[in-house]
């Protein structure tokens, strides 16, 4: 196999598939456009959910490949070990009703072989093995299909490895939807089996996912059966920082060029501390982790996502802190924050523009929330040595476990902080009980999120429709009121509400609010067409249209105009007439972050 760099992947990749007919799209912010169902884009075909419902044509055809940034947290606790991250690359290709299963398996096999240089023998691969009964709710037959195909590839029959739906089967999102079987690549690294039961998707490392394609061919009804869709979809996702680990033969992801400056910054700045061995290297790893995905959540061209307490802001602050916690491990001293962010934004910025655009924000943004979280710790480190006292006061011994956990919770504290401190004060500290401080917390936190997370679809539901068509007035209304400077820095809409940032420097005066409201019914109440067509992003821009998001447009994008009003380039859903939005009112204009301002309104019905 070879051994390829991630740039010299990326381009393999995208060109590959170009020349199987495939237009090379550019990949979709981090931050969801109008999708309360996720906090970030977790997967490559997060973006294309419309075109791959069917709901719109894409502009560049029905044949794409890209390079997503994504972003995933659920297994958060798990980053530090060899392969764990929250922020990676996705290469995919897509078929939009257009070729189905045998041309994307055996382009995978293709690419796998031929262009990256993996041995025949090397490749298992995992298949949907059906399940209930025929004619019985909930029946679905095997993929014999893919089954097939890849024997016809040379695949012998021990390496086709059938699994249930929980292995090898996506969606729907929801209880009903589109669905489908995958089929997964694995290389065998040559290790010993762990077991009689080792197979592809054991976690022993013998095994190691490197593909897989996603076929969307069923519906999954309301009465709980899987009826064959009238078109068929194809959706692949291959990891660049895994593929690139695994053709270098790399122990770790962090092993590789990808890491290799970010980890060697992190050990130029360590100096003594109390960890060692495997504990080091574990922190040093969450550091370049949860840095890297911080960096290009604060950069992403979309913007909007600061350091918070709810939803995606409070995903992004709790990556920071928990790398100041882990820095402060390590001996690493307040600014290392910014210091890795430049290193970061030098390794991508010939990929990502906008990590070069965006560093001066990133810079303020960083060292405004490390300063904070110093401050908290350096409050945390008081309250510890309140409950030591209080503690050796009543002749105790022991920091209770809810005490410890209040202690991490709240003030950042690690566990290994407080048995350290309590050690040197001669106490102990009740692990059991912060574990199951811990598990309670943590429980609570699954159950929360479950919304947030449950899907990937985006919901365009004919209220969410008419909320995205109200920004568009509603940005129109606020450079008629505050100037052409109001520009939208994100939004987020749900079936109840509307959300928008702009920037503006300070609060809005309650004239200018009164304004921009009466602006947005007056165009509502006019009964304006709203229109679409197909354009490239210089013509748009010649007609006058907003291009918010710089260079993240494909050649041809959707421009849609709502009169004279409104011109801007969106791949959002969209009312045919302003009439549809009924009514318009603001219930709140608020601070969002420094020179940020955050406007939540809501629609009336219809009449």
């Amino acid at each position: 196999m070879k051994n390829l760099t991630a740039d010299e992947l990326r381009d393999m990749y995208l060109k590959f598939f170009e020349s199987k007919g495939h237009a090379i799209i550019p990949g979709a912010s981090v931050i969801p456009e109008n999708d309360p169902t996720v906090l970030f884009t977790t997967a490559g075909m997060h973006p294309l959910v419309p075109y791959l419902m069917g709901q719109m044509p894409h502009p560049a055809g029905t044949r794409l490949t890209d390079v997503q940034k994504c972003v995933r947290t659920g297994d958060i606790d798990e980053v530090g070990d060899s392969a764990h991250l929250t922020f990676f690359e996705m290469l995919g290709n897509w078929s939009l009703n257009d070729y189905f299963k045998r041309e994307a398996i055996s382009w995978s096999y293709e690419f796998l072989t031929e262009k990256l240089g993996f041995k025949p023998e090397q490749l298992n691969v995992t298949v949907f093995r059906g399940e209930g009964k025929e004619g019985e709710e909930g029946y679905i037959p095997a993929d014999e299909e893919a089954v097939e195909i890849w024997k016809s590839l040379g695949l012998p029959d021990e390496r086709i490895f059938r699994l249930p739906r929980e292995d090898n089967w996506w969606g729907p999102a929801g209880t009903t939807g589109p669905c489908g079987p995958d089929t997964e690549m694995f290389i065998d690294t040559g290790k010993e089996k762990c077991g009689a039961e080792c197979r592809p998707g054991c976690h022993c490392g013998k095994y190691i996912e490197i593909w897989n394609d996603v076929f969307m061919q069923y519906n999954k009804n309301e009465e709980g059966k899987f009826v064959p869709l009238g078109r068929h979809n194809v959706d692949t996702g291959m990891g660049v920082e895994r593929t690139i680990c695994m053709m270098s033969g790399a122990p770790t992801v962090y092993d590789t060029e990808i890491f290799a400056p970010i980890m060697a910054k992190i050990e130029e700045l360590s100096a003594e501390s109390q960890l060692s061995g495997e504990e080091r290297l574990r922190a040093k790893r969450i550091v370049a982790d949860h840095m890297r995905t911080a960096t290009f959540i604060l950069c992403d061209p979309k913007g909007g996502v600061k350091p918070g307490n709810i939803g995606a802001n409070y995903v992004l602050r709790r990556l920071i802190r928990r790398a100041v916690r882990y820095a402060r491990q390590l001996g690493i001293g307040p600014g290392f924050t910014v210091k890795l962010a430049e290193v970061i934004c030098e390794k991508y910025r010939h990929v990502y523009p906008e990590l070069g655009a965006n560093l001066e924000q990133c810079r303020l943004d960083l060292e405004a929330e490390e300063n904070r979280f110093n401050a908290t710790l350096d409050k945390g480190e008081a309250m510890y040595r309140k409950v030591a006292e209080q503690l050796k006061l009543h002749g105790q011994s022991q920091i209770s476990g809810k005490t410890a956990f209040k202690l991490y919770d709240t003030f950042g504290f690690p566990l290994e902080m407080t048995v350290e401190m309590a050690t040197k004060d001669g106490l102990s500290v009740d692990k059991e009980g912060f574990d199951e401080a811990n598990r309670k917390h943590q429980e609570l936190s699954r159950t929360t999120s479950a919304g947030s997370f449950k899907a990937g679809l985006q919901d365009n539901s004919e209220v969410v429709t008419r909320m995205h068509t109200a920004t568009h007035l509603l940005h129109a209304a606020l450079h008629k009121v505050l100037g052409p400077t109001a520009n939208q820095k994100g939004s987020n809409i749900t079936a109840e509400r509307l959300r928008f940032d702009f920037t503006w420097p300070e609060k809005m005066t309650d004239g200018q609010i009164k304004e921009t409201e009466k602006l947005v019914n007056d165009w509502i109440s006019q009964g304006i067409e709203v229109t679409k067509k197909t354009t490239t992003v210089e013509e748009a821009k010649n007609e006058g249209a907003m291009a918010l998001f710089g260079s993240k447009y494909g050649d041809q994008v959707s421009l849609y105009s709502i009169g004279d009003v409104s011109k801007e380039i969106c791949c959002g859903p969209h009312v045919s007439n302003t009439k549809e939005l009924g009514s318009f009112k603001i219930v709140k204009e608020q601070s969002s972050s420094a020179g940020v301002r955050r406007i939540k309104a809501v629609i009336g019905n219809m009449g």
